[in-house]
């Protein structure tokens, strides 16, 4: 499948590189290719330039926005969540495809720890599917921190992953792609409509607060049922 990915962050370049290896034709998606090459500094999300990172997967082409989006059947959202839809319409149109959105709408104006810039009755990945309702729009990923999205198994334990959408075959599609890189499919949780996202988004302050507390990003959730043992 071709795959575009749009971020050039930690998730970003974690993703683009695990789906490449499983046999996708990935491009790896930002505004500007060159100033992103430039970039010497960290970013403020603790991403080191990207260069040293390019160097180490020349089968990834770094292209703009406009050429990802024309390159991709499905679209990975990995973007700035205040910044996606902007980024989403620089790669559009997106008719028929899917948009599999693993961003989170994390607000950092007030500093650290961010709050949400949507919540509640709303969510990003619903925005997103009214921006470009011909899309078929996915949540996942969002729960976890990019190393855990693309090796499940560096947690000693079963954990699992959330997917939300409308289009049960995107869903499908998605679910798919986790399989590929990694994630064992009893692991991987329906959770329904796109509205579930509300939910998904609504865990991050929970999830920055374990951060806190734990001093690591090194975990997942796991849902244990009366049947579960072990």
């Amino acid at each position: 499948m071709k795959i575009s990915v749009i971020g050039t962050g930690l998730a970003g370049r974690a993703l683009a590189a695990k789906i490449a290896h499983a046999g996708h034709a990935v491009v790896l998606g930002t505004r500007d290719p060159d100033q992103t090459l430039a970039r010497t500094e960290t970013s403020p999300t603790g991403a080191p330039p990207i260069g040293p990172w390019h160097d180490a997967h020349r089968n990834i082409p770094l292209v703009a926005l406009a050429e990802a989006g024309g390159h991709g059947e499905l679209i990975v959202n990995a973007t700035a969540g205040t910044a996606s839809l902007a980024a989403l319409h620089a790669t559009a149109p997106h008719d028929g495809k899917i948009i599999m959105d693993v961003a989170n709408p994390l607000d950092f104006s007030r500093g650290f720890p961010p709050t949400l810039s949507v919540c509640n009755t709303d969510s990003l990945a619903e925005q997103i599917q009214r921006e470009f309702p011909a899309a078929r729009v996915v949540k996942t990923f969002n729960t976890m921190n990019h190393l855990v999205m693309v090796d499940p198994h560096r947690l000693p334990r079963p954990h699992n992953v959330f997917v939300a959408g409308d289009d049960p075959g995107a869903k499908a599609t998605v679910s798919g792609l986790l399989e590929q890189i990694g994630w064992p499919p009893a692991d991987i949780l329906d959770l329904g409509g796109i509205s579930s996202a509300r939910a998904m988004e609504m865990y991050l302050p929970l999830w920055l607060a374990l951060l806190q507390s734990l001093g690591s990003w090194d975990f997942n959730i796991r849902i244990v049922r009366p049947e579960q043992s072990g």
